[in-house]
């Protein structure tokens, strides 16, 4: 096992247009990184000559000393490698990164298990996220929703909303993000800069990689989801909601024109983000409540 550390955006860019990955893998994920000001390294792990694996890094420096490195969700496997072959490649980019010392590299593997890690340190257990398998068809889809969540699309495409998508010029879209950043503030809570947006996009020079669906009632708007798309996955990024005037479902009304757009593109998978039980109970139910895949990930591991 070998890694390449100059590998190009063309190589990283195919190989996931046939493998979902994780937003964090995107190589234009680590573009908008550097724009915010951070730091990104990206390595392919070579076997035999051939390219089975992505790992793409965001570097600081803690209390001004240690140089950290963290890969997300990563590495992204594009073959079938072994355990043995995984705790290598592990071991190599702890190693191999060209960090100076003294140093920390952590990596957070996209699965619920990894034997690969059995020599490595757990520093963190791993959250749990919801996926959706987009290559089911929509009979089935719709079949494996919850109940409740059926009923309540049911409820909002009865109602009154129409789903528009709203324009991807950032000035366009401001509003959105200026409501994430109040949701914030107001609720505690933390989740990826909503300026990772805009410089994501950029990276991309693809508007088409940012997907706004809005629910409006007559001129007034009183839900709206954003979305993210890279290689042939999609991430649900942010979601509003107008708690006083919106009617029943309408974030589930947005989600479920969401699948079936995405679908339609050819994305394979969309990541509905992390769910916590125990702080954010509804916002996991709603997650939960689609029926798509509930995976605890492995940890961190250094």
């Amino acid at each position: 096992m070998q890694l390449d550390l100059d590998i190009a955006q063309p190589t990283w860019d195919l190989a996931l247009t046939a493998r979902p990955a994780a937003l964090q893998q995107d190589w234009c994920y680590g573009e908008a990184v550097t724009r915010l000001g951070g730091q990104v390294i990206r390595a392919g792990l070579v076997d035999e000559g051939v390219l089975v694996g992505l790992a793409q890094f965001t570097t600081r420096k803690i209390a001004g000393l240690v140089n950290m490195a963290l890969c997300t969700r990563g590495p992204v496997w594009l073959e079938t490698v072994s355990a043995a072959k995984r705790e290598q490649a592990y071991r190599l980019l702890k190693t191999g990164l060209g960090l100076g010392w003294p140093r920390l590299a952590i990596i957070t593997p996209d699965a619920a298990m990894d034997e690969g890690t059995r020599r490595l340190s757990r520093v963190m257990t791993g959250h749990s996220t919801v996926t959706l398998d987009l290559t089911q068809d929509l009979d089935t889809r719709r079949a494996g929703l919850d109940q409740k969540w059926r009923n309540n699309l049911k409820a909002a495409e009865k109602s009154d909303l129409a789903v528009v998508a709203n324009g991807t010029k950032l000035a366009q879209y401001r509003w959105l993000l200026a409501s994430e950043e109040g949701q914030r503030a107001a609720r505690g809570y933390r989740s990826t800069p909503a300026a990772l947006v805009p410089e994501f996009v950029e990276a991309r020079q693809d508007r088409s990689s940012l997907v706004i669906l809005r629910a409006d009632s007559g001129k007034q708007k009183r839900a709206a989801m954003l979305f993210l798309v890279h290689g042939c996955s999609a991430t649900y990024q942010i979601g509003w909601l107008d708690h006083e005037a919106a009617p029943r479902g309408a974030h589930n009304l947005l989600l479920w024109t969401a699948i079936e757009q995405l679908r339609a593109r050819g994305v394979q998978q969309l990541d509905l983000g992390g769910v916590n039980t125990t702080s954010g109970a509804g916002i996991a139910r709603f997650k939960i409540g689609t029926g798509g895949q509930v995976v605890t990930l492995a940890g961190s591991y250094l």
